[in-house]
């Protein structure tokens, strides 16, 4: 209920949501949201990205930094244009294979675009589930092979419930769950957190 309104989860359209991944490693939710319809505008889709003059998508990328984003998208582009007819593949298997994509880029395209459902761990995502499910002493040693093995078990199967979840959790990480000062008092599943459960908060908020 108290998810931010972004412009990327108001579409199911698998480039958009693309596009907004590749934006969204390494910077802030802020910034791409001003870049981000700018993008969409001068490139509306995966053909027109593809035909673009390496420049072009340079300067539109231009102050999000970490360039190597732009050149895998835009490689990206043109590789699923000539094997893909333009299409970008809804499974994560296929996704991955991708110039740029990795484990959480092609489970969020797979469960953001297609609702498919499959988990979608990004750090917000990870922290979590560190939290809720493994105590103190082992949280921070847990492999994230294990973490995405239980975001798989965790994970709805019917694709619309999967798309809801993820998106869930993901704000549960980014506004709550923060990585400093959590805001456990707040948490809807506090009840249930292990971490949060072990926890007391002081008057300024900290957790001990």
């Amino acid at each position: 209920r108290a998810a931010r309104d972004l412009p990327w989860r108001n579409t199911r359209d698998p480039y958009r949501v693309l596009v907004s991944e590749f934006m969204l490693q390494q910077t802030q939710v802020a910034r791409v949201a001003e870049y981000y319809p700018r993008f969409i505008e001068r490139f509306p889709d995966l053909e027109t990205l593809a035909r673009a003059k390496p420049r072009a998508v340079r300067e539109q990328w231009d102050g999000l930094g970490y360039y190597a984003r732009a050149r895998n998208l835009h490689a990206l582009a043109k590789d699923v244009t000539r094997r893909h007819d333009a299409t970008l593949p809804s499974d994560p298997e296929e996704l991955i294979k991708l110039p740029g994509v990795g484990p959480y880029t092609a489970g969020a395209v797979a469960s953001f675009a297609y609702e498919k459902p499959v988990p979608a761990v990004d750090t917000n995502v990870n922290r979590v589930l560190r939290r809720v499910f493994f105590d103190r002493a082992t949280r921070n040693v847990q492999r994230a092979t294990k973490v995405w093995e239980l975001a798989r078990t965790l994970v709805p199967k019917n694709g619309k419930r999967a798309w809801r979840f993820n998106q869930a959790i993901m704000e549960l990480g980014a506004l709550i769950c923060v990585a400093r000062r959590p805001k456990c008092p707040e948490c809807p599943v506090r009840t249930v957190c292990r971490t949060g459960k072990s926890r007391r908060t002081d008057a300024q908020g900290r957790i001990g």
